[in-house]
């Protein structure tokens, strides 16, 4: 009986993280959950058993590189190799530059570019290994942000730590897309809307917002494409988002 595929999902909550655990749950895959704090987790496994499929929650602070090593310790071994490995972390405080602490402006960017560097690194370890041993690579999938692209008044905190992030993906790509691994880069230009909004007033339809769902079905549709015509990146945005 051929193993059941496995989704980790790094920065995990009840947003975008919500939505990706859904629907790669949806696809009849396991679903591993990583955040540093539980209790945002704490209804996603309810969740995805409601769909047929269970999740396990892993506590992890992506920015410590004890806590990555350690959860791909514990991932592997309940479960095996992932085959998909999504970092979705970031730490954003909006500050003019004069009143920025060291400490702030350190904090956000481990979150939003080491934390991806120890993850991704962890994640092709594992895959490198699996591909040695004669079986499948498999996907890696950074989520960016408008601030991967360009630096704006007052979001130095995240636009440091997403350019960063965005050079990552694009250096890990090209040395291990020919070794049978697609790592992708998700640019997401706009405001995801929460859980709690229903509609939008600035346009009647209401999508004036990213909808979660719609994106991680773009994750999903990456980690499905044929090695043949992978993609780098892709960029996402609202119809009425102006680029």
């Amino acid at each position: 009986m051929e193993q059941r595929k496995l989704a980790l999902i790094v920065g995990a909550g009840p947003g975008l993280g919500r939505s990706l655990a859904r629907r790669f749950g949806a696809a009849e895959m396991n679903v591993a959950l990583a955040a540093r704090n539980l209790d945002r987790l704490e209804n996603l496994g309810i969740e995805c058993a409601g769909i047929g499929r269970g999740a396990h929650a892993y506590r992890c602070d992506a920015g410590r590189e004890e806590d990555v090593q350690a959860l791909f310790r514990a991932v592997r071994s309940d479960y095996g190799c992932p085959d998909v490995v999504v970092y979705n972390a970031g730490a954003f405080v909006a500050r003019g530059i004069v009143e920025t602490s060291a400490e702030e402006f350190e904090r956000c960017w481990r979150v939003g570019c080491l934390g991806g560097f120890l993850i991704g690194r962890e994640a092709a370890r594992a895959m490198l290994e699996r591909v040695g041993q004669g079986g499948p690579g498999g996907t890696i999938l950074f989520t960016g942000a408008t601030a991967s692209l360009r630096g704006s008044a007052g979001f130095h905190n995240l636009a440091v730590g997403k350019f960063g992030l965005r050079a990552l993906a694009q250096s890990m790509a090209r040395e291990l897309q020919p070794k049978g691994i697609h790592v992708a880069h998700v640019v997401i230009d706009g405001r995801i809307r929460p859980s709690s909004v229903v509609e939008h007033t600035d346009v009647n339809d209401g999508d004036a917002l990213l909808d979660p769902d719609a994106i991680a079905e773009a994750y999903f549709q990456l980690y499905r494409q044929p090695r043949s015509a992978w993609t780098q990146e892709l960029d996402l945005r609202p119809w009425v988002e102006r680029f």
